[in-house]
């Protein structure tokens, strides 16, 4: 046997030791790992000329056909375009695929066959969704269009340092329902290959291993192991040089922030430049610079997705951040509530018999003598108002119409019914209480009242004549769209809500709301808490120069924003990612008044 040398034994434990020491110092970087769950059916769709067969991927399945009244939109020789839509008899066509992999309802119009395919749940967003299809006729007789579900996917960040005492320290980057937040991991304790993260879930403070996992030093990739329900087992990989990575804002080394004006595209927005509208570039270049390019160090950092602001009815600004971008639907959560008042705004414009008065109990129940009396005087407009009485309040987990404690369950499918059978806690009108059960509830009122499916009343009445044909609908597990947020929408598109209040109804000549509806929507009905709120619009007053402006604003979970301020024709979208964490309002709070408001003359 050779017996090492002294020295050279020396040598070998001190590489040896050097190379523990350092050990930790391997994972120091930012990591990032994207993973795709599907959906496994996407792509071209066919239906045969007959309408009685359809072929989709693999599978080939039975179609069925029936007559339906539906929304026909006529082009008038003058006045609101709207006035002039007029039920028509149309040919229905639907089928699904096997296994609940998918669904598609359509109906013939104008030599095209328009719809909506129906995908199964991401694992994101836990509900099923529905996104608009429209198909076209061959040569052959033959119905082609392409199905572009949703992608269920997570993307995730590390970003590891050497803290105090050269412990591992580290967040959890989530742009998609900003996971981290909750899953609240501060540091990486390393034991050989095995890592094991730590921190606290939110709303405690005691550390616990949240997450486990191994470093393969060999091929320098990091895993880590999150609950099956976030998606189980993530490889990381180093980010050999994160310049531009969608970790930042923008890229690292790019200079001061250039201004470009919007392009014009074929979505309806007309566009100009800042200087065109009186808004000051240099002001937003000091919030694009100052506020937005932050260096992100740590899991509470604003983050912005997308800025957009329209002046006199033209789109002058647009700004995307993270990777975002405006050809990505974005998570619009409750900021698509605005969405109901202005769907009950549209079908009261088109004549179907509902108003504010239309009675809750009364349309969706039959008598019922054991009914609190209560209930009998809630209406439309309490629902609108966020005053049902309701036992609801999604910030009292304790309160059965809370929003979780209703999706969680699985006693009661019917969302409807669920919320019909909460218990009464005031008389209707009494106090305003935010709960999505309410809004949600305004899409059984508007079904039942006109007859139509409450998807085809948002097709037919707001996003054709918006020209909207990209978009994600959140289902509830009967089918109909629910209607308390959460809906994906393309940027310039959800921002089209916010002008056509803002033109007092209408959009590119199509009468959509009258100014009464708009005018009963923007202005305070109800208090909750100290704030003003309308019909699902939330209403607030900003100091501007020596006074002050009024503005009504959509939002939402995450810093989704859209506000209209009347007084000087101006309308502010926000897209971002701060969910559950209360920095999300920095843009309603310090940006909009403190940059926004300022550039504008």
């Amino acid at each position: 046997m050779k017996v090492m040398k002294p020295v050279v034994l020396w040598c070998f434990l001190f590489v040896a030791l050097t190379a523990c020491a350092d050990n930790d110092e391997d994972l120091v970087g930012l990591w990032e790992t994207y993973k795709r769950f599907g959906p496994d059916v996407e792509g071209p769709i066919i239906i045969n000329q007959g309408l009685d067969q359809a072929e989709v991927g693999p599978f080939v399945v039975d179609a069925t056909t029936n007559k339906r009244l539906f929304f026909k939109h006529v082009e008038p020789e003058g006045g609101d375009r709207l006035t002039f839509v007029e039920l028509t008899d149309f040919t229905r066509t639907s089928f699904r695929l096997p296994n609940g992999l998918g669904e598609f309802k359509g109906r013939m119009d104008d030599g095209e066959l328009r719809g909506h395919w129906i995908q199964p749940a991401p694992i994101q967003i836990g509900q099923r969704m529905a996104s608009p299809v429209t198909l076209t006729q061959t040569e052959s007789g033959l119905w082609r269009g392409k199905i572009k579900p949703l992608s269920a996917e997570y993307t995730f960040y590390l970003r590891i340092t050497l803290g105090d005492e050269d412990r591992l320290t580290t967040f959890l980057r989530n742009p998609d329902r900003n996971l981290g937040v909750f899953t609240n991991i501060r540091r990486i304790d390393k034991n050989g290959r095995d890592l094991s993260f730590l921190g606290s879930f939110r709303f405690r403070d005691e550390e616990r291993e949240l997450a486990t996992g191994s470093y393969d030093a060999d091929n320098d990739i990091l895993t880590m192991v999150l609950p099956p329900w976030r998606g189980g087992s993530y490889d990381f990989r180093r980010v050999m040089d994160d310049t531009h990575s969608a970790f930042h804002a923008r890229a690292l080394n790019a200079g001061a922030w250039q201004y470009r004006p919007p392009p014009q595209l074929d979505d309806g927005w007309p566009t100009a430049t800042l200087s065109e509208v009186g808004i000051d570039e240099a002001t937003l270049r000091g919030m694009i610079d100052n506020e937005i390019r932050n260096v992100d160090d740590h899991i509470s950092s604003h983050r912005v997705h997308g800025i957009l602001i329209a002046r006199h009815g033209k789109l002058v600004f647009e700004e995307y951040f993270h990777g975002f971008d405006r050809n990505t639907p974005h998570d619009t959560r409750s900021a698509a509530k605005s969405l109901a008042s202005m769907l009950v705004g549209a079908v009261i414009q088109f004549g179907l018999p509902v108003n504010v008065d239309t009675p809750v109990y009364a349309t969706l129940r039959d008598e019922d003598a054991d009914r609190d009396p209560r209930a009998d005087a809630m209406t439309l407009q309490h629902l609108l108002a966020m005053s049902s009485g309701l036992y609801c309040d999604d910030n009292d987990y304790n309160a059965p119409g809370n929003e979780n404690t209703m999706q969680e369950q699985t006693d009661e499918p019917d969302w409807y019914e669920y919320t019909l059978n909460v218990p009464m806690a005031h008389e209707p009108g009494e106090r305003g209480i935010y709960c999505s059960a309410n809004t949600n509830l305004i899409g059984a009122v508007l079904s039942e009242s006109t007859g139509f499916e409450l998807i085809d009343l948002f097709s037919d009445l707001l996003a054709e004549p918006l020209g909207i044909d990209t978009y994600y609908l959140g289902l509830q597990p009967t089918g109909e769209p629910y209607l308390g947020g959460g809906s994906r929408w393309l940027p310039r598109d959800f921002m089209k809500l916010g002008q056509v209040m803002l033109n007092g109804g209408t959009w590119d000549g199509w009468r959509i709301l009258s100014e009464e509806w708009v005018e009963a929507s923007t202005s305070p009905q109800i208090k909750i808490g100290d704030r003003d709120y309308g019909y699902q619009w939330w209403i607030n007053h900003y100091p501007y120069k020596d006074g002050t402006v009024s503005a009504f604003f959509a939002a939402g979970n995450g810093g989704q924003i859209v506000m209209g301020v009347p007084e000087l024709d101006l309308l502010i979208a926000f897209y971002g990612g701060n969910y559950s964490d209360s920095i999300m309002r920095r843009a309603q709070q310090v940006l909009i008044p403190e940059y926004i408001l300022k550039a504008v003359d």
